[in-house]
């Protein structure tokens, strides 16, 4: 369980410098005031934190060790990036084009109408995570050696 709380809040950290960066590509950035914009970051992140433990869950399942990130980093991340993408996609398609709950600016690159730049946070988070924390795990290990 460690590692789905590692997972969970690394991400979620990633995820809410990554929300930030993309703000201006959603029409949020001028229709809300400070205050507006901080809860819809807030949303999102909290959203992406969500998704992210399902997709480390669902990675888990399929790779039936609770430390993927370390014993199967490459199967884990082959179920967990796709996993996080398909459910980003519907989530852009239901939000944006179907239920219009928020909207992309001009400046959002879109593949088929779902906006480019969620797609690809939920290739490079998890990838950084993935990363990140099996770095941490082998310094980690180095330092009990030592």
């Amino acid at each position: 369980m460690r590692s789905l709380a590692r997972w969970t809040l690394l991400s979620a950290l990633l995820h809410l410098i990554w929300e930030v960066g993309q703000l201006p590509l959603y029409t949020t950035w001028t229709e809300r005031d400070a205050f507006g914009i901080a809860l819809a970051v807030a949303h999102c992140t909290l959203g992406d934190m969500i998704i992210a433990g399902g997709t480390f869950l669902v990675a888990a399942a399929v790779t039936r060790a609770w430390n993927w990130t370390l014993s199967r980093p490459c199967l884990g991340a082959a179920i967990a990036i796709p996993a996080g993408i398909a459910y980003t996609a519907f989530s852009e398609w239901r939000n944006v084009l179907a239920l219009g709950a928020w909207a992309y600016a001009e400046s959002m690159p879109q593949v088929f109408g779902i906006g480019l730049s969620p797609l690809l946070q939920w290739l490079v988070v998890p990838s950084a995570a993935l990363f990140l924390l099996r770095a941490f795990e082998k310094h980690r290990v180095d330092l009990n050696q030592s």
